[in-house]
C-alpha cells in the first residue's frame, strides 16, 4: 500500500560506519529522536525516518512498514524508540532480508495487563507532580476539537507533559516538535486491532536476528512485563535495565552513560552479522 505522496522525508547524520534506521514513537512524533541520532553519529551513520502524517489516507502499521521498506536498500542495524520499537519489530517480521539487527528502547506493550499497569502507574505519576488536571482539561479539548491545528498543538502539549512524567532526572528537556494528531490516533488503533486479532506478536516468531530490549527501571511502561510477553515468540530477545532510569535513558543523568556504552557496543557487534 503506497501513498500518492511519495516517499516519507528522512534525515541523515553521521558519516561513517554501519547504517542504522531510528525509528521515533508517538505514534505521529517526527523528529523526536533527533538528540539521539546526533549522539550516535561519531560511530554510525544514523537515518531518521519521519513517519508519515495522517491526511491522505488511513494510516496502520502496514502503511509505515511499506514507508520503511521504501528507504531502506540494504540490511542495515534498527533502532526504535517506544511506539518506534513496536513498529521496528512489525518491519522485521515483513522484511528481515532488510535487518541486521534490532535495538528496542523504552518498548510499547502488547496486552491489555500490561497496559494497565502502564495507566496506573502514570496516573500516580500525574497525582504525584500535580498534572492531572492540566491532563485531563487538555484531553477535554481534545476530544471535542476538529480544527487540524489545535488538535496538534494540544496533542504535542499532552505528549510534552507525558514526557516530564515519564522522566526521572532529565539532563535536558524532552525534544518533541510536534505529535501529528491523526496519526496519533489512526496508526494506534490499528496497534490495538493487530493484537485483538491475534496477529502480532504472534508474527515476531518469524524474526530471526539479534534482539536487544533496553528498559528504564523507572519507565512507567513495565519493561519485564513487555519482555516476557515477546520472549515467548521471540526467544533470542536480550532483557538490559537501567536503574533511575525513565522513558528516554539517552536524557536521564544517572543512566545515560550506561545506556549510550551498552547500546553502542551491541550494535558494533552486530553491525557485520
Amino acid at each position: 500500500m503506497s501513498d500518492p505522496r511519495g516517499q516519507i522525508a528522512v534525515r541523515h547524520y553521521g558519516q561513517a560506519g554501519p547504517l542504522l534506521g531510528v525509528l521515533h514513537g508517538g505514534p505521529g512524533a517526527p523528529g523526536s529522536l533527533a538528540p539521539l541520532a546526533r549522539l550516535l553519529s561519531a560511530q554510525f551513520r544514523v537515518v531518521e525516518p519521519l513517519q508519515r502524517s495522517g491526511g491522505s489516507q488511513p494510516l496502520t502499521v502496514e502503511v509505515h512498514v511499506t514507508d520503511l521498506a521504501q528507504i531502506a536498500r540494504e540490511p542495515m542495524l534498527w533502532l526504535g524508540h517506544s511506539w518506534g520499537a513496536m513498529l521496528a519489530l512489525s518491519f522485521a517480521a515483513r522484511h528481515p532480508e532488510l535487518v541486521k539487527a534490532i535495538a528496542l528502547v523504552g518498548c510499547g506493550t502488547y496486552d491489555e495487563p500490561t497496559r494497565l499497569t502502564y495507566r496506573d502507574r502514570m496516573r500516580t505519576r500525574m497525582t504525584a507532580l500535580g498534572a492531572t488536571a492540566h491532563a485531563d482539561a487538555l484531553r477535554a479539548r481534545l476530544a471535542v476539537t476538529a480544527d487540524a491545528a489545535e488538535r496538534e498543538r494540544l496533542r504535542t502539549e499532552l505528549g510534552r507533559i507525558a514526557a516530564d512524567v515519564m522522566t526521572v532526572d532529565a539532563l535536558e528537556p524532552t525534544w518533541l516538535e510536534r505529535i501529528d494528531a491523526t496519526s496519533n490516533s489512526e496508526t494506534w488503533n490499528d496497534v490495538l486491532r493487530l493484537q485483538r486479532e491475534g496477529i502480532e506478536p504472534a508474527a515476531f516468531a518469524t524474526i530471526a536476528r539479534p534482539v536487544l530490549m533496553l528498559h528504564g527501571d523507572d519507565d512507567p511502561h513495565p519493561g519485564e512485563q513487555t519482555r516476557d510477553v515477546l520472549k515467548r515468540v521471540i526467544p533470542q530477545l536480550e532483557y538490559v535495565s537501567f536503574p533511575r532510569c525513565g522513558h528516554e535513558p539517552w536524557r536521564e543523568r544517572q543512566a545515560s552513560q550506561p545506556f549510550l556504552r551498552t547500546l553502542r557496543t551491541w550494535l558494533l557487534a552486530h553491525a557485520t552479522s
